[in-house]
């Protein structure tokens, strides 16, 4: 018997369960994939690393956000970086248009980097900055201050009416919206803290992961292994077993069952509510999590390259058709209306490169024909012909606008590999293949907020669709159920911090 079960391994999961074991609890985690670690997962083909779903980090600075919560893990000093270029990281780039605007590390130089291209917009980029430093402020975990509690007003706050109050410039609005695939957001939904607390950790500092971002993966493991935490892989939680309104036991594929007095899920809540049952819910929760509406889906295109053909890009691309397709590129119906473009530090070191990763939005509704298929290394399905048809149109169409900004791309490319909405539905878990959980909504602010706590007595939430998204917030959601099950303090971080 454990006095935790921890159900999923991506980052929320694994933090959670160290939080835990360090505060003396007895933990489990069962995971239904052979690898850990969820969207932190990374894979090789052809011998060249591939990253699922962490392209870059931010906020690994010495004193910074994620820095502070890794050091507590015990993990800071042993991650291979590489920190991106101080005068751009990202660059936003649009169609016809042979100028790449920067987002910059430091706040200074985010507006000093940007001034060449908006002269008359010093004031509105000063505010800017300083308005996304006062928001992640009002959040005191963000700023590993662990007294306080964050203003309520700020949820309902519009990223877009703020950003028309700002400028009148709608340049400069898609240029500081730019990079909003980190969070894909919406013009009538979004919220200005989803914004704030998502861009400022890469203003802070930027980074990618040399050895890609699975060694987030490995390096909790080791600690978590050192601090006595079980762990199961292929185990997937099919089902709950109740005595006294509480969870007694999950039952899982391998036809085990695990005894704990408290349970976390670091699954699609969604999915959630499949395995513990919807009569356990009060059924105006139980509508209230169906209706939740997730974010969209990517197609993935991994590209190994040839050797000394394409030189290495240490900074990010996001390009789009036109300015509006900064907020219209989820829905659009041209395809690609927007790519991100990322690269793996070169294993040589060298300044060419031997991988891009080149991502765009796609519904699940493109892929729907194939949902009843079921795709992974551990459980191989072919979706058919119709399939792969399917993706080398969609690769064909994705190239050919990449190549209109890198020409000598078309002659560098070695092999292809595909994902779609499917094989991230497959791997992740999120029924729709969704790469961020689900939207936030300032006009249902109550609806789509979702708090660790749940009306199972001993069940708790941790991971992105909880809160918020990305590796900071992920971090941040753990300490948070954490705390919701220790009684609000995590004696462990108090003394860290001291």
């Amino acid at each position: 018997m454990y006095d935790t079960i921890i159900i999923g391994s991506g980052l929320g999961g694994l933090m959670t369960a160290l939080i835990l074991a360090k505060e003396g609890r007895k933990v489990a985690i069962i995971e239904k994939n052979k690898q850990f670690g969820g969207n932190l997962q990374s894979f090789l083909r052809d011998e060249v690393l591939f990253d699922t779903g962490v392209h870059y980090v931010g906020s690994l600075g010495e004193g910074q956000t994620l820095y502070n919560y890794f050091s507590y893990a015990g993990i800071t000093s042993a991650l291979d970086l590489e920190c991106m270029p101080k005068d751009g990281y990202d660059r936003i780039c649009f169609a016809h248009e042979p100028t790449c605007y920067p987002h910059a590390q430091g706040y200074d130089n985010f507006v000093a980097q940007l001034l060449p291209y908006f002269p008359k917009e010093k004031v509105a980029l000063e505010r800017y900055v300083s308005k996304i430093q006062e928001v992640c402020d009002r959040f005191p975990l963000y700023r590993f201050r662990l007294e306080g509690s964050y203003d309520e007003a700020l949820l309902s706050l519009s990223l877009m009416d703020f950003l028309r109050e700002l400028t009148s410039d709608r340049r400069l609005q898609a240029v500081l919206l730019g990079n909003n695939f980190l969070y894909a957001g919406t013009r009538e939904h979004t919220p200005l803290y989803v914004h704030a607390l998502s861009v400022n950790s890469y203003m802070e500092s930027a980074w990618r992961f040399r050895r890609g971002g699975s060694q987030i993966t490995q390096l909790l493991l080791k600690q978590l292994r050192a601090l006595g935490v079980s762990l199961f892989a292929e185990n997937e939680a099919l089902a709950f077993e109740y005595r006294e309104g509480k969870i007694y036991s999950v039952i899982t594929s391998q036809h085990k069952k695990y005894i704990a007095k408290e349970f976390v899920s670091d699954i699609d809540i969604q999915q959630l509510l499949s395995v513990a049952g919807r009569t356990h819910f009060k059924p105006s929760y139980y509508k209230r999590i169906e209706r939740l509406e997730p974010v969209s889906g990517v197609f993935s295109l991994h590209l190994v390259l040839k050797p000394h053909t394409f030189p290495y890009l240490p900074y990010n691309v996001y390009w789009f058709r036109d300015t509006r397709q900064v907020w219209e590129a989820p829905y659009s119906d041209v395809f690609p209306a927007s790519y991100m473009l990322s690269m793996v530090p070169p294993k040589d070191g060298g300044s060419y490169s031997d991988n891009m990763t080149l991502l765009t939005y796609m519904s699940y509704e493109q892929v729907r024909t194939w949902e009843h298929t079921f795709n992974t290394i551990a459980e191989p399905e072919g979706r058919g012909a119709t399939y792969e048809a399917f993706k080398r149109e969609k690769t064909a169409q994705l190239l050919s606008v990449v190549y209109q900004r890198y020409p000598q791309l078309e002659g560098a490319i070695a092999h292809a590999y595909t994902s779609t909405p499917l094989t991230y539905r497959d791997y992740i878990g999120s029924p729709t293949g969704a790469i961020y959980g689900y939207e936030k909504n300032i006009h249902k602010i109550a609806h789509t907020r979702i708090m660790p706590q749940t009306h199972i007595p001993n069940l708790y939430l941790t991971g992105q669709s909880v809160n918020m998204d990305g590796l900071v917030g992920v971090t941040i959601g753990a300490v948070l159920t954490a705390m919701a099950m220790l009684g609000g303090e995590v004696k462990g971080l108090v003394g860290f911090r001291d």
